[in-house]
């Protein structure tokens, strides 16, 4: 790793580490007088409705802050963000550190001193708000910290648009692409997601299985991705007609064909929307990423994508001429 890189990723990692030592701090600290069974959910009153050992608590909690900053090193580090949208990436690390210390911290807080069984604990709204607030002061933080270090330059930013692949198409000649890709795995994770909400729900937590259920379905409908390019532009489709993305000719400004990772860039799998691009994802690999007239990039990995986007920037020149 290079000392910028090394730079990047210590700043990306730093509000984590620093969100987990302060939570370990204040468990450690408040450890004999929180009870051995912990309110941990509440509804949208304040008024606690579901418990977990004190055990049972750490051990779920423990790894969310390391896992969460592991994953946002890796984006930092090996995704594609340039410029202001790579300093937003930074700073969300730091907001969304500072969201979850705050709200982990107040959970503790909230069950001090509280009889065996927590049935005192409340969990106000206003700690929603300060949390909120928290974050917003961080994130500024991590903003004005990511200045200190040069931005990746984006390779693409200096190409000339004459420069992308096109397709010789004559006048008058009416074209389109169509692909369907997706990865085996995501319905089968969706059907194992639909279990386990549904199991949840037989035994009663249903404040844990109707989440389940709901990612579930939303995970089957972007499984898989049908692709188009016409003379409508670019269009997204997942399992179902609708929701789709649709970007109209006049909305790009070039395409290119070009690997994408998953997780380094986009997080995850899905529709995803980060700093300066949007994407629908099914699987690391080869895609058409298209370059929106406002800088804003949209991504959608698919099969044969160098076609696609040749025939994508053909469309777009005849779009400009008014052919």
């Amino acid at each position: 790793m290079t000392r910028k890189h090394l730079g990047r990723a210590t700043l990306a990692a730093l509000p984590f580490v620093l969100a987990f030592l302060v939570d370990l701090i204040l468990f450690i600290a408040l450890k004999d007088r929180l009870p051995t069974r912990l309110a941990a959910h509440f509804d949208v009153s304040g008024d606690v409705n579901g418990h977990v050992d004190r055990t049972t608590y750490v051990l779920v909690t423990a790894p969310v802050l390391p896992m969460l900053g592991a994953l946002w090193v890796l984006m930092v580090v090996g995704g594609k963000f340039y410029g202001r949208a790579h300093r937003l990436l930074i700073a969300g690390g730091w907001a969304a550190a500072a969201f979850l210390q705050y709200v982990l911290g107040a959970a503790l807080i909230v069950n001090l001193d509280v009889p065996e069984g927590g049935a005192a604990a409340r969990f106000p709204l206003w700690h929603l708000a300060a949390a909120l607030g928290a974050a917003v002061l961080a994130g500024a933080l991590g903003l004005l910290l990511a200045r200190l270090f040069p931005v990746p330059e984006d390779p693409y930013a200096g190409k000339d648009p004459a420069d992308r692949a096109r397709i010789a198409l004559a006048d008058g000649e009416v074209a389109g692409w169509a692909r369907t890709t997706g990865a085996w795995w995501l319905p089968l994770g969706a059907l194992l997601t639909a279990a386990a909400g549904a199991g949840a729900g037989i035994w009663g937590t249903w404040f844990v299985g109707a989440p389940l259920l709901a990612l579930a379905l939303l995970v089957l409908t972007f499984c898989r991705a049908h692709v188009t390019v016409d003379r409508r532009g670019l269009t997204v489709s997942g399992l179902l007609p609708w929701p789709r993305v649709q970007l109209p000719l006049e909305r790009i400004e070039t395409a290119d064909s070009r690997p994408v990772d998953a997780v380094a860039e986009f997080g995850g799998y899905g529709y995803r929307v980060r700093p300066g691009r949007t994407g629908f994802i099914v699987r690391s690999g080869e895609a058409i990423v298209a370059r929106q007239t406002g800088g804003r990039e949209f991504a959608v990995t698919v099969g044969d994508s160098a076609t696609g986007a040749a025939l994508l920037n053909t469309l777009v020149d005849r779009n400009r001429a008014g052919r």
